[in-house]
């Protein structure tokens, strides 16, 4: 700034305002804050209900923050550092959580983390590494197990079975199909619009998925809002525990609503649609997800028992020439016409050429 600048005298606020004949600049100073200190459970209070919509994963999550919160007593922090990350999984490994709950309880402290330090509640974060999982074994329904339960769903309620069955049909999550509204379903397709990955999608329906969206006469006049809005989860749940145990199911932990969605998927990977219709049917935000079907589709290997079921050299003649299988390798090379003799190549001319004669 040249010597004719001229500082002005009048500061406001936190700005102060320098000025030239050219150029004005003005400088902001910032608050000093006060540090201050939090338990998990207080900013899970603060940002529960903008980071979850109300839910049973709403719930779960708050049962994982209240662990978090007791491994951790209750401590007050304004950092969360990576020696307190890497104790607090090693107690929840001891306490037996497998590394898929420790991922999902991980993810809900991220998420909250997250968060508090973007609102500058807590001024560093920690590293969040995912834990291996295996691969388990996934469970779906076979014809007969679908035919005994929803039989023992409709004994108990008719909007129960109605759901079952939609559920099977189109493979979608419980909350997808109870928060359909009319408009949702238009002719032979369905459109779900709240979804767990945010992405809406649009599939046909089956025939009696068209059957069972229809409601039942009703002498109150009044038509609810959606087809299944007349059951809530925690409803549907308890007819669906008290079915499976009527047809014996009741000790298969897996036997739970979500596992229509895995049938579903199941069943159109072993009739023969590929993986990524599949994901498009399903909703799936990555092809890995579906990939857990991948399995299923056996057909594709068909080809591979006549290769191997091939038959042996030193059990048949050779026909290795004639064999589709011939490899590039091991095929016999063809054989190559003999060469004439020099003198005898030389002896024979071209037609319409004669030698000259010096």
């Amino acid at each position: 700034m040249s010597n004719e600048a001229i500082q002005e005298a009048g500061v406001s606020g936190h700005f102060a305002v320098f000025s030239s004949q050219n150029s004005k600049f003005r400088y902001t100073y910032n608050k000093v804050r006060e540090v201050k200190s939090y338990r998990i459970g207080e900013l899970f209070t603060a940002y529960r209900d903008i980071l979850w919509d109300d839910g049973r994963h709403k719930y779960n999550v708050s049962s994982f923050i209240g662990e978090i919160d007791e491994i951790l007593l209750g401590e007050r922090f304004s950092t969360f550092d990576q020696n307190t990350l890497d104790n607090l999984i090693g107690t929840l490994r001891q306490r037996g959580n497998s590394n898929a709950t420790i991922n999902r309880k991980m993810a809900a402290l991220s998420k909250l983390l997250r968060k508090a330090h973007k609102m500058g509640d807590i001024h560093s974060l920690p590293e969040f590494r995912r834990q291996k999982e295996r691969a388990g074994r996934i469970r779906f329904l076979e014809r007969d197990e679908e035919a005994r339960l929803f039989a023992a769903i409709r004994n108990l309620s008719e909007d129960a079975y109605r759901l079952s069955v939609f559920l099977v049909d189109t493979g979608c999550r419980l909350g997808e199909a109870l928060g359909l509204i009319w408009n949702d379903i238009q002719e032979h397709r369905v459109s779900f619009w709240i979804t767990k990955s945010g992405r809406s999608r649009t599939i046909p329906m089956t025939e009696r998925v068209k059957e069972v969206i229809k409601l039942p006469p009703t002498t109150e006049g009044r038509r609810p809002k959606g087809p299944f809005t007349k059951l809530t989860q925690a409803q549907y749940r308890a007819i669906w525990n008290e079915a499976k145990a009527e047809v014996g199911l009741g000790a298969d932990e897996q036997v739970v609503p979500h596992i229509l969605r895995h049938t579903c998927a199941s069943r159109l990977v072993q009739g023969g649609i590929d993986i990524r219709r599949v994901q498009m049917w399903l909703g799936h935000q990555t092809l890995s997800m579906t990939m857990r079907y991948a399995h299923l589709a056996t057909n594709d290997l068909d080809g591979c028992v006549v290769v191997l079921e091939k038959p042996r050299a030193d059990d048949v003649p050779r026909v290795a020439e004639a064999s589709v299988f011939a490899s590039p390798l091991t095929a016999p090379s063809p054989s190559k016409p003999a060469r004439k003799p020099r003198s005898e190549a030389a002896a024979v001319k071209a037609p319409g050429k004669s030698s000259k004669v010096k």
